[in-house]
C-alpha cells in the first residue's frame, strides 16, 4: 500500500489481508440492481421501522397511522414495477424482505404492546405471526404468483390478512366490552397457519376494495384518537 495513502507504514500482512478480504470488482454493486420499485419498498421499510419504534414507545395509534404509510408504499412498489415493466425475481425478494417488517413485525408488536395479557402470550402469538408469515414470504419469493383463468393469486393467506386480524382485535378490545388480549389471541393463532396453506388469495378488485375500506376505517379511527386526544 503506497505511503501517500497513510502517514505511516502499513505492514505487509495487513495489506495482504485487505486485498484478500475486499473484492473491489463488487463494491456497492448491489445498489445498482435496485429499481425505482425497490426504492419505494425501502421507503415502506422506513415507515415500518418508524411504526415499530412508536409502538415500543407506547404511541399505539400514531404507530398505526405510520404503519399505514408502510402499507401505501408497499402497494406503490408493486404498481410501479408492473407499470414500468421492471418486475423481477430479485425485486420480489426485496418486497418479501420489506413485508416482514411492514406487516409481520408491526402486527406482532401491536399485539405485544396493546393486547397481550402476559409475556408468554406475546412470545406465543409473535412467534406464530413471524414463523408462518416468514415461511409464507419465503415461498412467495421462490414461487411467485399462481394464476387461475387469467386471475393472479397468492398461495395462502397473505401477511396483510393476518396483520388486519391483529388490527381488528385491537379495535375490538377498544370498543367491545369483555374483549381482551386472551380472546384476541384466538383468531390470530387460528389464522396464522392459513398463511402456509393452499388457500388461493385472488387479486381481485373487490378484494382490494374491501381491504381499502377496512384500512380507511382503521386509519380514520386511529387518526381521530391521536388528534382528538381520546384515551
Amino acid at each position: 500500500m503506497p505511503d501517500r495513502t497513510f502517514p505511516f507504514e502499513v505492514p505487509e500482512a495487513v495489506v495482504a489481508q485487505a486485498e484478500r478480504r475486499w473484492d473491489s470488482s463488487v463494491g456497492m454493486g448491489l445498489l445498482g440492481r435496485l429499481t425505482g420499485a425497490d426504492y419505494l419498498s425501502l421507503v415502506a421499510l422506513f415507515f415500518a421501522w418508524s411504526s415499530a419504534v412508536l409502538l415500543l414507545g407506547g404511541s399505539v395509534h400514531l404507530a398505526i397511522v405510520v404503519m399505514f404509510g408502510a402499507f401505501l408504499f408497499d402497494k406503490l412498489d408493486g404498481y410501479y414495477a408492473r407499470s414500468r415493466g421492471v418486475a423481477s425475481p430479485f425485486g420480489r425478494q426485496v418486497d418479501s424482505f420489506i413485508d416482514v417488517f411492514a406487516y409481520l413485525v408491526t402486527g406482532a408488536l401491536l399485539y405485544h404492546v396493546a393486547l397481550s395479557p402476559s409475556p408468554w402470550m406475546s412470545v406465543l402469538v409473535g412467534f406464530a405471526i413471524l414463523t408462518f408469515g416468514g415461511l409464507r414470504l419465503v415461498r412467495h419469493a421462490d414461487e411467485g404468483f399462481g394464476e387461475d383463468d387469467g386471475t393472479s393469486y397468492y398461495v395462502g393467506w397473505t401477511v396483510v390478512h393476518v396483520n388486519f386480524v391483529v388490527l381488528a382485535t385491537f379495535y375490538a378490545d377498544l370498543f367491545v366490552a369483555g374483549f381482551d388480549g386472551w380472546l384476541a389471541a384466538i383468531p390470530v393463532l387460528l389464522t396464522c397457519p392459513l398463511m402456509i396453506s393452499g388457500y388461493k388469495s385472488y387479486k381481485t378488485t373487490i378484494g382490494h376494495a374491501l381491504a381499502a375500506v377496512f384500512a380507511l376505517a382503521a386509519l380514520g379511527t386511529s387518526l381521530f384518537v391521536t388528534f382528538a386526544g381520546v384515551p
